[in-house]
């Protein structure tokens, strides 16, 4: 098999989840523009447990949803200064997590910011892209369609 067919190619905007997070469906923009990726969060609450610092937070994974909420936890992997593309630097919490795009998975580093003003719950940055990832940015939606419906049974309504 050529080094060409073992890649996968994705779009500028692609369907993905986070399953260690229970999160099966999440429409995520493609940005390798970015240097980290992100996560839409709210009500995020850092709390320890007896080994390890770790934090909570809410998910709304559908735009057109607002009252689907999924609630995660996660152990913090670090703090980090970030620009986001207006220039403004925050301080976010860092989690480590699997991503999964077409069938593939793969570990992946994630900040946490409130995003409900972005057209994207998750932004998938240049870090995140590993060896055999091919980035088209003229097309959309290259790899297999998921569908918010997963979520029947797992969110709550805010």
């Amino acid at each position: 098999m050529s080094a060409s067919a073992k890649r996968l190619i994705v779009g500028w905007q692609e369907w993905v989840s986070l399953p260690e997070l229970g999160l099966p469906a999440l429409k995520a923009k493609i940005d390798t523009g970015a240097k980290t990726s992100a996560l839409d969060t709210h009500s995020l609450e850092p709390f320890d447990t007896s080994r390890r610092p770790r934090v909570r937070f809410h998910v709304r994974p559908c735009p057109e949803a607002p009252e689907l909420e999924v609630p995660v936890s996660a152990d913090i992997f670090d703090r980090r200064e970030v620009v986001s593309s207006n220039g403004v630097s925050e301080l976010r919490y860092v989690i480590s997590t699997h991503l999964s795009i077409g069938g593939r998975q793969w570990p992946i580093e994630v900040t946490l910011a409130n995003r409900e003003h972005m057209a994207y719950r998750m932004l998938i940055g240049r870090q995140a892209i590993r060896t055999g990832l091919l980035v088209d940015c003229r097309a959309s939606f290259c790899q297999p369609r998921l569908s918010y419906d997963l979520y029947d049974g797992i969110g709550r309504t805010a």
